[in-house]
């Protein structure tokens, strides 16, 4: 991969609907010179889809929130298991540091994080937790 490979994943990245055309400009090289590179970063399995971001007030959970996890010992796989198996942990990630698992929540109401918070923290093989709700989104 080299530069011209990485200026085309951060065009696609901030917007995957652009014309090829629109991207050949912008990266100054041909238009089938940016078909043969996004092909071959989707056979090379460096692009793996395409999506849609939403404006995060327009999902229907409107309450998110980061919880930070410790897990004891050598838990975090059967933890990761169980985390990926309730449906309002919408992101997990492993991290170093002082906690293990930084988890993205979701909910449609106070009430519901309440019983999402109790719920995750029941889990065996979790040693400790914090939790932030986020309140806004100023980059995505």
């Amino acid at each position: 991969m080299d530069d011209t490979d990485r200026q085309l994943l951060a065009l696609l990245r901030d917007n995957a609907r652009n014309s090829v055309a629109d991207l050949a400009r912008e990266l100054r090289v041909s238009r089938g010179t940016v078909q043969n590179r996004i092909a071959k970063l989707e056979e090379s399995g460096m692009i793996v889809g395409y999506t849609v971001r939403l404006r995060p007030e327009a999902e229907a959970h409107r309450i998110r929130a980061s919880m930070s996890i410790a897990v004891e010992g050598n838990n975090s796989a059967a933890v990761i298991k169980l985390l990926r198996g309730e449906p309002h942990v919408h992101t997990l990630h492993t991290t170093n540091g002082r906690w293990d698992i930084i988890a993205e929540l979701r909910a449609d109401n106070l009430e519901a994080f309440d019983a999402i918070l109790s719920r995750i923290r029941q889990i065996r093989g979790i040693a400790n937790s914090e939790t932030s709700i986020l309140l806004s989104t100023h980059k995505m």
